[in-house]
């Protein structure tokens, strides 16, 4: 089949689409080491521009394009785990790039592209499209297919780009990056075409158990907690999917019949389908790796901790992300909506 003319929708329902409680593996054991490399960084090349001349916050890096305020790293470190989530997100979306039911997409816009993995990744998939990365921070791949460029652009500005002009709008793991999400989604919406789809693939940061497994003052309640009272604080809120908050600010843009999902992805290897323990394996090494990028910049400049006391609490964090009775798991939403035909 024409991968084109595959839809990737929710036509076909598979395991990643249940939303019951997931299998334990009775004989879990987990000795906290990694079935994965060190290897795992992406590639970069050098360009010579201020753009370049990074921000720095206790040994982590932070963009510097027109002095907007984001809470994530870009360095390596959290490039990795950006790539790490990547894959965790294609294994337990069944392989899935998307779930709009797209049809021949010629241009296409990925917001907030990060490595641009993702980007690269739908660019092969589909050659004949015309595919564009932004970012605020220069997204630098060694290799990147002929139909697929980026840009720096801060997407929470007026955009650039004239009406009409995407079939097809990404959005992913963007919480905490907005002030204001009406506004995003109304750009979204002048930007599709008659017919074009937006799709938003997003965290909720709040890690539950099925089974009781997890007690009600374990450290992920906390970390959910901390990182709520942070986007509140600073007014870039995090809690998008929480409420349906998305759905509204969505149809408040001139959106309407949204669709939405949400998948289970479990923290750890602790499942007994083959399937879901390599994406909590994924899962829980990515959180890892990501995890200081994640609070530095919040617990230090949003909510006034010291560096000593950020690093106390996050050994916290990772010892509870390697405790193998948790069976915890966190959701991911997805939602995507077609502009009207006419």
């Amino acid at each position: 089949m024409n991968k084109k003319d595959d839809l990737q929708s929710s036509a076909a329902t598979s395991s990643a689409d249940r939303t019951g409680q997931i299998a334990a593996d009775p004989s879990f054991q987990d000795d906290g080491d990694s079935a994965l490399g060190d290897d795992i960084a992406p590639s970069t090349s050098s360009i010579a521009s201020t753009i370049l001349e990074y921000r720095k916050l206790h040994g982590r890096t932070y963009h510097n394009y027109k002095d907007v305020e984001y809470w994530g790293p870009n360095d390596e470190q959290q490039n990795d785990g950006l790539d790490l989530n990547h894959h965790k997100l294609y294994l337990a979306f069944d392989n899935k790039l998307f779930f709009a039911p797209l049809r021949n997409p010629q241009k296409v816009l990925d917001v907030g592209t990060g490595t641009g993995i993702w980007a690269i990744d739908f660019a092969t998939e589909f050659p004949e499209a015309e595919v564009i990365g932004t970012d605020l921070s220069p997204t630098l791949p060694s290799w990147v297919p002929p139909n697929c460029v980026f840009e720096l652009d801060d997407a929470s500005q007026e955009w650039t780009f004239p009406d009409n002009t995407f079939d097809y709008i990404h959005i992913r793991f963007m919480a905490g990056c907005f002030k204001d999400w009406t506004r995003l989604y109304s750009e979204c919406f002048r930007c599709l075409k008659p017919g074009g789809w937006l799709e938003h693939q997003e965290c909720g940061f709040r890690v539950v158990s099925d089974d009781g497994s997890l007690p009600p003052d374990n450290a992920f309640n906390e970390a959910a907690n901390l990182f709520a009272e942070t986007g509140r604080r600073s007014g870039h809120t995090t809690e998008v999917i929480d409420d349906d908050n998305w759905i509204r600010w969505m149809e408040e843009a001139g959106f309407r019949d949204v669709q939405k999902k949400a998948i289970k992805t479990p923290m750890g290897e602790w499942p007994a389908d083959k399937k879901w323990k390599e994406v909590g394996l994924f899962n829980r090494i990515t959180t890892e790796t990501a995890l200081e990028g994640y609070f530095l910049y919040k617990l230090t400049r949003v909510m006034g901790w010291e560096y000593a006391e950020v690093q106390s609490w996050l050994a916290r964090v990772r010892e509870a992300l390697r405790n193998k009775a948790y069976h915890g798991y966190s959701t991911w939403g997805i939602a995507w909506v077609q502009k009207p035909k006419a």
